[in-house]
């Protein structure tokens, strides 16, 4: 059996108020039309998640808000404080109680770009895959029954995208 991961880092973030907290800093208008972006590309090409599990965080919660329309069913996402600055093992461990068949996790640097990395086992030939920027995607495909059997180095890299290449 085959499990499918979409693993988003949020889209650009506005620091337009120094004093706001980090946890509930919004999107800025370049993030909040990458996410729609990159909602397309994901309709496109029929990633279409039945589980989304996504930090608290007010940005990944708003880049989720701006790409589940473009998607043709878009489940309520399962929200988590686990994945606010969490890192790769914790990461890992929250994917693991997944449900999902095409699961989509939407998270933060550093700690997505390092789950990303131990997670296939073979990297994108993408140069922005090492750098994982805001925006970034990748769908990975596990051959597992069960997520609570997920490991770093058995997924194979399907997709990977950042917010740029997709600009008209």
């Amino acid at each position: 059996m085959t499990k499918r991961l979409i693993l988003i880092r949020h889209t650009k973030s506005s620091w337009d108020d120094p004093l706001l907290p980090d946890r509930e800093r919004p999107l800025n208008k370049r993030g909040k039309h990458a996410a729609e972006s990159l909602g397309g590309w994901l309709a496109s090409r029929g990633y279409l998640p039945d589980e989304v599990i996504c930090s608290d965080a007010r940005r990944t919660q708003e880049t989720w808000e701006r790409i589940a329309p473009a998607l043709a069913t878009a489940p309520e996402p399962r929200l988590t404080d686990r994945l606010y600055e969490a890192n790769s093992d914790t990461m890992l461990a929250v994917l693991r109680h997944a449900t999902g068949d095409t699961v989509l996790m939407l998270g933060h640097n550093p700690g997505l770009a390092e789950f990303a990395h131990r997670l296939v086992a073979r990297a994108p030939l993408e140069p922005e895959f090492q750098r994982y920027p805001t925006g970034a995607t990748l769908v990975a495909e596990f051959e597992i029954g069960d997520w609570s059997e997920a490991a770093p180095g058995m997924a194979a890299a399907l997709d990977f995208v950042v917010p740029r290449q997709l600009e008209d």
